[in-house]
């Protein structure tokens, strides 16, 4: 992980990776009953369900790494120099790897992100 990365590249490198996830996850969200809205620097998911269950997907900027606030826990992915992406320490996945997972959980249905 590389914690020293400077404020400017960290955000370059967070820009990037939510556009093309929020990308992805809005062609998932239409087949699967989801709201995918990306802006203020953030991406939130929104299913269309009685509790109205929400994951966002956010940049901490001070400690450069992207955190995802989902089924009740808190996921927190750091770059990956290696891997070239955001990387989550703890298991070794990518942020579509983590993201393909929860909503899979969630959804009950295999999704790949």
């Amino acid at each position: 992980m590389t914690p020293l990365m400077d404020e400017q590249e960290f955000n370059k490198k967070c820009d990037q990776t939510f556009a093309a996830l929020s990308q992805r996850m809005m062609v998932i969200g239409d087949d699967n009953e989801f709201e995918v809205e990306y802006g203020g620097g953030k991406i939130e998911v929104e299913f269309e369900d009685e509790v109205g269950t929400r994951f966002v997907i956010s940049p901490q900027t001070p400690l450069r790494q992207i955190w995802i606030s989902a089924l009740t826990t808190s996921f927190k992915l750091g770059w990956s120099d290696s891997a070239q992406q955001f990387v989550l320490e703890k298991t070794g996945e990518n942020l579509n790897q983590v993201m393909s997972r929860i909503l899979s959980e969630k959804l009950g249905i295999s999704v790949t992100v």
